[in-house]
């Protein structure tokens, strides 16, 4: 039998799952147009469903330190609500044109990338799902399990982060929480709820950061999403994992398997 390491057979080229204590990073096919259409809403996201978490982080942190000093967010919310001359001054100029380019780059790059991933993901398949489903360390402990799609889901609505706690995508759980928190303080919408529930709706409305409130949409919607496809892709990444060890351990090499 072949060694292992790093949680796949050492004769493998593609590796199609690698288990730590703290994530499970996996290949599974993604349509390019949607993963593209998460960098146009926000660039990052995009490279988080790849599980890109470092060139995620560094293309949050830039939308979110551009977009606010361009102005970005303010310009599109007059311009939702039919007031264009305040749109034109909301918006940096020097600013804007600066955040062109890495935004077009963000779209194009995870696109690119996604359609390179599925075709390593069809090479890595036809090798099998040879993964060591548990890995203990001094400080955690993961193992491929099946979760349920609809807690992620919920935990995640609750508040972004916790479930990717749940799924152990730790990497991944400390960028949202760390985002969720920064953008709820920035954006005062906590007492803005708070004056709303006492009926002072002039203060709430004082209180609201439009430019930072405006990144929530996007990040809810997302989080939310990313953790129900996850717990799908290892539920199923889970059942090719049992195959292929029942496959390997325990069925007969001289076995025809029916199709």
């Amino acid at each position: 039998m072949p060694s292992k390491n790093n949680g796949v057979k050492s004769s493998q080229r593609y590796v199609s799952a690698y288990i730590s204590s703290y994530n499970v990073n996996f290949m599974h096919i993604r349509n390019p147009w949607v993963v593209a259409w998460w960098s146009a809403a926000y660039p990052g996201l995009g490279h988080m469903m790849l599980s890109k978490n470092i060139t995620a982080f560094i293309l949050i942190l830039w939308e979110s330190v551009v977009n606010y000093a361009a102005g970005i967010n303010m310009a599109i919310f007059y311009s939702m609500t039919g007031q264009f001359e305040l749109a034109v001054q909301a918006l940096d100029t020097e600013w804007f044109l600066f955040y062109i380019t890495a935004y077009l780059f963000s779209i194009w790059d995870v696109y690119k990338k996604t359609v390179q991933y599925n075709h390593d993901y069809v090479l890595s398949s036809a090798e099998g799902f040879n993964v060591i489903s548990d890995n203990i360390s001094f400080l955690e402990r993961n193992n491929l399990a099946k979760r349920k799609p609809l807690m992620s889901l919920l935990w995640s609505i609750l508040a972004p982060g916790l479930g990717h706690i749940y799924l152990n995508c730790l990497p991944s759980a400390c960028i949202f929480i760390g985002w969720f928190m920064g953008v709820v303080y920035l954006s005062g919408i906590l007492p803005a709820i708070h004056d709303s529930m006492e009926f002072h709706f002039a203060a709430a409305k004082a209180d609201l950061n439009i430019q930072w409130f405006l990144n929530l949409p996007s990040l809810y919607t997302f989080v939310a999403y990313d953790a129900y496809v996850i717990t799908v892709e290892y539920n199923r990444l889970f059942k090719k994992e049992q195959a292929a060890f029942f496959k390997q351990d325990y069925q007969d090499q001289l076995y025809d398997m029916p199709i």
